[in-house]
Order: C-alpha cells, then sequence, then structure tokens
C-alpha cells in the first residue's frame, strides 16, 4: 500500500465534481438531512435509476420527517414494495419515529449522534453529517471504497475487519484539511460521483478520472485487482408454492410475514415446502379447482427463490389451514406485497 499525498486527493475531487459531477438528482442540492438520508437507505445496494420513482413516491406520501413517523408501517412497507431489502424500511420507519420523539423532529448533526438511530450505520451517518451539516468525517460505502483501494494500491483483505478499520483511517487522513473543509459536501458528493460514474466496479474510465496521476492502481495497471474481499457469499436455494386462494368478488388470502424472515412484515400468499402441504389447506373444500401457474425463480441476496404459484378460487365462507384473512380489493392494493407477488397479482 502506497500513501498518497494528504490534501492531493481532496482537491481535485472537489475541482473535478464542481465541472463535472452529478447534480441533478433529487437529492441534491439541498442540505435537508431528511432527503439525504432517505436517498442514502434507498441507495444501499440499489442503483440510482431503480431509486429515482420510489424516491419521488416517498416524498409525495411523506414530504418530511413527521409525516413519515406518523405513517402506519403498512403504508411504509406497500410503498418501498418491490425495492427489497425490507429491513431498511422497517429500521427508517423507526428512525423517523425516534427522531421524533426524542430529537424534536431535527435529525443529530455529528455522525457519531447519527449512528444512535435505527439503521443509520457509519457511512450513512457520515454522508448525512457530512452533506447537510459540513462535518469533517469520512464516509466508506461500496464506491468510495473502491476509488480509495485502487487511489492507495490498499490490497488487504476487507472482508477482516481490522483491515477495513485500516481503510477508514485512511478515509480520514486524505480528507479535505480545515481550510478546504468548507467544502466537505462538494468532497464527499465527489467520492460518491467518482466513484458511481468513472472509478466503475467494471471498464473504469481512468483516462478521465482527476486522480489518475497519482492512482497506484492506474500506475500499475491494475485496477481491476481492488478492492480485495476474499469472503464469498454462500448461495442456497429453496422452493416455495404459494397458495394464490381467491374469492369470487375478488378477496385475496393473505398473511403477514413474521419477523425476522423472507419479506418479514409483508403480506403475502400462504407459502408450503411442499406441493402436497399445500394441497392439504384447502383439502377440506377440497383440491379440484387447483391451478397450476408456472413456476419462476426470483433471486434474494444469498439465495434462489424457486416459488410454485397455485390458483383456487373459495367462497369467503372457507379458511384455507394457513394463517392469514381474506382482503378486500381496496384493503389488499394498499398493504405491502413482495415484488414477485405484485407482480402475479399485475
Amino acid at each position: 500500500m502506497t500513501v498518497g499525498s494528504d490534501q492531493f486527493l481532496a482537491q481535485a475531487v472537489v475541482a473535478w465534481q464542481v465541472r463535472h459531477g452529478r447534480h441533478d438528482l433529487p437529492w441534491q442540492n439541498t442540505r435537508d438531512p431528511y432527503r439525504v438520508w432517505l436517498s442514502e437507505i434507498m441507495l444501499q445496494q440499489t442503483q440510482v435509476v431503480t431509486v429515482l420513482d420510489y424516491f419521488a413516491r416517498f416524498l409525495s406520501r411523506f414530504p418530511d420527517v413527521g409525516a413519515l413517523a406518523n405513517a402506519s408501517l403498512d403504508d411504509v412497507l406497500s410503498l418501498w414494495s418491490g425495492l427489497g431489502y425490507y429491513s431498511r424500511a422497517r429500521n427508517m420507519h423507526r428512525c423517523a419515529q425516534e427522531v421524533m420523539s426524542h430529537h424534536a423532529g431535527f435529525f443529530p448533526a455529528t455522525a457519531q449522534q447519527l449512528q444512535g438511530l435505527p439503521g443509520i450505520g457509519p457511512s450513512t451517518a457520515a454522508a448525512v453529517a457530512s452533506l447537510c451539516f459540513s462535518e469533517r468525517v469520512a464516509i466508506l460505502d461500496g464506491n468510495v471504497k473502491r476509488v480509495l483501494t485502487r487511489y492507495l494500491g490498499f490490497d488487504a483483505d476487507l472482508a477482516q475487519a481490522k483491515n477495513e478499520r485500516v481503510l477508514w483511517q485512511e478515509a480520514t487522513r486524505l480528507l479535505p484539511d480545515e481550510e478546504l473543509g468548507r467544502n466537505m459536501p462538494r468532497y464527499t458528493q465527489g467520492m460518491m460521483d467518482l466513484g458511481a460514474t468513472l472509478c466503475t466496479t467494471k471498464n473504469p474510465d481512468c483516462p478521465s478520472c482527476p486522480v489518475q496521476a497519482r492512482c497506484v492502481a492506474y500506475a500499475n495497471g491494475n485496477p481491476l485487482a481492488f478492492p480485495v474481499k476474499s469472503r464469498k457469499l454462500k448461495r442456497s436455494a429453496q422452493s416455495l408454492w404459494l397458495l394464490w386462494a381467491r374469492s369470487e368478488d375478488g378477496a385475496l388470502w393473505l398473511s403477514q410475514r413474521p419477523t425476522p424472515g423472507v419479506w418479514a412484515g409483508l403480506y403475502c400468499f400462504a407459502l408450503f415446502d411442499s406441493y402436497q402441504a399445500l394441497q392439504a389447506a384447502v383439502a377440506k373444500d377440497g383440491c379440484a379447482g387447483l391451478v397450476d401457474i408456472p413456476a419462476f425463480k426470483h433471486v434474494l441476496t444469498h439465495k434462489d427463490l424457486y416459488l410454485h404459484p397455485v390458483q383456487v378460487v373459495m367462497p369467503r365462507s372457507s379458511r384455507p389451514e394457513a394463517s392469514g384473512d381474506w382482503f378486500e380489493p381496496l384493503q389488499w392494493q394498499r398493504l405491502g406485497l413482495p415484488a414477485p407477488i405484485s407482480k402475479l397479482l399485475r
């Protein structure tokens, strides 16, 4: 690992962001911590192009932290449906309530205080504190890790917590000094923009990079070797049968998924580990009306789900042998539903 010039990176990134960085995203050009926090949570593990519509819908329904805190969790999950990683939505709702109840409706101004709120980790806290309150604190999201490890030639394995702590220290060392620190929002945004637009995972645009002159990875011709992270996700697979039970007047049999677990807190068709178990759940009304829908794969972070929907029309007086209840169309259309269920219903 090579140590770079302390202020070269900061100066170059700030100047580049002014001229070439992103300036038209709806959560930019604001010091409103609610909007910045909302975008940071949504952007975790999610691409910008996907977040844009969700961000607009959330602001329309919940224009400030008070509106979000006063909403029901079902309303929040309903708007979040399809964005994935639903624990983010549950923590976001809890966070808004704590901001209202413990901080008089104002987000704390320091990264240390922000980390005390649900769902806000060190990098998210630093992003809000630096972008909104100009605190001199380093972020370390995926984009910034990639920029820093390439710039420094940082080849320690980030799967080990001790090495990530060292990278945090390097990120802090390379922050703008006190004089340049007035540009902390610009620097923080610039580091994120650099990783998102030039210093990308594949095919980085090194010739256009403002820090190319002192980038160790570029000098060595191996930017794709960084960052180093040896631990691989262990994927698993599971088959589930979905009881798509509906009544003649359009009501659906839905149950709220337990927490923790897949689709926790969302409303879903009753799930079964086998076709036989699903048949048993409707046996008292007979299985002759069961209609198999083609199975499909739904990809989660650590698991592939092979989903087998089975339709049946039942009288409202019947109740499958599975937890849940009948929901009228106007009711279930406002619930938080897992993405594959929403797609089936569309």
